[in-house]
């Protein structure tokens, strides 16, 4: 099937799509054919407004704006991909993190997904057709104890949702599928780096070198690129991948071992 009209007609929810991995995806699926809304607390200047939804997922508020804007502006959806995520947690260890910090990272990283699909996700099986991907890390298996504990504990409890959830409604029509990506060479990416640094007082390359030896070296040699974890997402919420459900890909450049 031709990749420019594989997904026209369908409508799509993508979180956290302005910029790295998730700007990736919004590309990928407008470009197949979909019409596609996204979501962020802040709409960068030449971003098109008619795509364009202002919320902090992070809060209930901003859940239940983006669903009322969903609704009223798509008429509901068949795609959700749930990309929005990330950490502005001190480095430090565990004792650097408060009640606000966990607040924080398991409201982004968790309960955005929960709420969101809680809210669209009956009409997707009333219809008997959709596809949710939730954007997961390798951290949930090898968390990064400097800087990332909050994250990489929400990320975890995301992947177990989302399995759940799979077992849940996919005998009603609806797949649920989750794609785990390692160290992708984003801004967040770049600005933990930066704060590892300046934590230690080291240069940048020495705290990259602390992430590759957290992680345990990358096989590949190179971060992935968002528009690599976008090809895989775009084909999985294509009718190409219609057997798949309740998985989870991991694309990392080999750095997961195998357990």
């Amino acid at each position: 099937m031709d990749a420019a009209f594989e997904l026209r007609g369908l409508r799509a929810l993508v979180t956290g799509g302005t910029k790295g991995v998730g700007e990736a995806v919004v590309g990928q699926l407008v470009a197949a054919g979909a019409r596609v809304l996204t979501t962020a607390r802040s709409r960068p200047a030449d971003y098109p407004e008619d795509r364009f939804i202002r919320a902090d997922v992070g809060t209930t508020d901003g859940c239940n704006a983006v669903v009322a804007s969903v609704r009223e502006r798509l008429g509901g959806v068949d795609i959700i991909v749930h990309v929005v995520g990330g950490s502005t947690a001190p480095a430090g260890g565990f004792q650097a993190l408060d009640d606000q910090e966990w607040s924080q990272a398991l409201s982004l990283n968790l309960l955005a997904a929960v709420r969101i699909d809680r809210a669209l996700l009956p009409a997707m099986v009333e219809q008997r057709s959709g596809v949710i991907v939730h954007v997961t890390s390798i951290q949930r298996q090898l968390p990064l104890p400097e800087a990332t504990i909050a994250y990489a504990a929400a990320k975890a409890a995301l992947s177990n949702y989302s399995k759940a959830l799979s077992k849940e409604v996919s005998p009603k029509g609806v797949r649920v599928v989750r794609v785990s990506p390692g160290w992708i060479a984003t801004d967040a990416a770049l600005a933990l780096v930066a704060e590892i640094a300046s934590h230690n007082n080291i240069d940048t390359d020495s705290a990259r070198k602390i992430i590759m030896d957290s992680l345990g070296g990358i096989p590949l040699g190179r971060p992935c690129e968002p528009r690599e974890v976008a090809d895989l997402i775009s084909f999985l919420v294509s009718r190409r991948a219609s057997a798949i459900t309740g998985t989870e890909y991991v694309i990392d450049g080999g750095t997961v071992p195998i357990a």
